[in-house]
């Protein structure tokens, strides 16, 4: 008996910010690689989770959402977008029942694709029957894209359909990936990500956008794993935001973290905080470098 081919590609997520694009990531792997909160622009890197089965891998790749840039940090997130449309067998471009797409920048980016475009309308646990065929006649008229396929990643809704379509599309190809690899980010990545994920649910306005952080030290021990990580901040006004009154306001965070880090690595962590002002990093090359945003 013959064995079945094996299948392997990139599927690109791509969309405007506050989709739900790391809540489709996260449905479609199986696990929390992406971080999650209510706010714009929360991804910054883009993130690939590896889907393994024995005769299949799918390489996703969650991408900050497109926006016009303003600056410096926002070029380089927009240059992970292009990258990653340039890598993909198929593009999951997402919307939302909300989103009308009043500017046209995002689909002029993929009127020249090559690869097969399924356009996923997120949230529609919030929405009618009819709400939910109007956004779909709406899209099909504006972009006509491969297939349209209606979703809730949130509930998890649409998720397993989805699945099967993109196996169907996948190509014949070795594995790119070790097939024991959920992912291409090292430990530190994601020890950063968690701690940044806090900082936005514990902040207000402008903070989050202007913290950075930088994994300094990762020591694993047998029992332990001791972590020491550096937040940026633009303004020293901003410091002392974060710090909080009596170091209460970063210790909220530090706990959080940590308790999120012990649940992704099952280990104890230890965790350092402490907060550095780096003015206008967002602009500054050198430390956009330094912090893994350019090459």
């Amino acid at each position: 008996m013959s064995q079945a081919p094996h299948k392997a590609g990139f599927v690109s997520i791509v969309g405007k910010p506050n989709v739900g694009k790391s809540t489709l990531m996260n449905a479609l792997v199986g696990e929390k690689l992406s971080i999650i909160t209510s706010k714009a622009q929360t991804t910054r890197h883009r993130i690939m989770g590896i889907l393994n089965g024995d005769d299949f891998q799918i390489v996703y790749s969650d991408t900050p959402g497109i926006i016009k840039p303003q600056y410096a940090l926002h070029e380089s997130m927009m240059s992970f977008v292009r990258t990653s449309l340039e890598d993909a067998d198929i593009i999951l471009f997402v919307t939302d029942i909300y989103e009308k797409h009043d500017e046209d920048d995002v689909i002029k980016r993929l009127q020249h694709a090559e690869v097969p475009i399924l356009l996923l309308i997120n949230k529609i646990d919030q929405a009618t029957e009819e709400e939910v065929n109007e956004k779909v006649a709406y899209w099909q008229e504006k972009m006509n894209p491969t297939e349209i396929h209606p979703i809730s990643a949130l509930h998890n809704f649409g998720v397993e359909q989805l699945f099967n379509r993109l196996m169907a599309l996948l190509p014949e190809h070795p594995a790119f990936y070790p097939k024991d690899e959920l992912t291409d980010k090292p430990e530190r990545f994601f020890v950063s990500e968690i701690i940044r994920e806090k900082i936005f649910l514990n902040y207000k306005k402008e903070i989050p956008y202007s913290c950075e952080v930088v994994v300094e030290e990762f020591k694993e021990e047998e029992d332990i794993i001791r972590i020491r990580a550096e937040i940026s901040v633009e303004r020293k006004s901003q410091k002392g935001i974060v710090i909080g009154h009596k170091g209460e306001a970063l210790k909220k965070v530090g706990t959080q973290a940590r308790l999120d880090m012990e649940q992704f690595f099952q280990k104890k962590i230890f965790l350092d905080l402490y907060v550095r002002v780096n003015e206008n990093w967002r602009t500054d090359q050198k430390l956009l470098r330094r912090f893994g945003y350019s090459e």
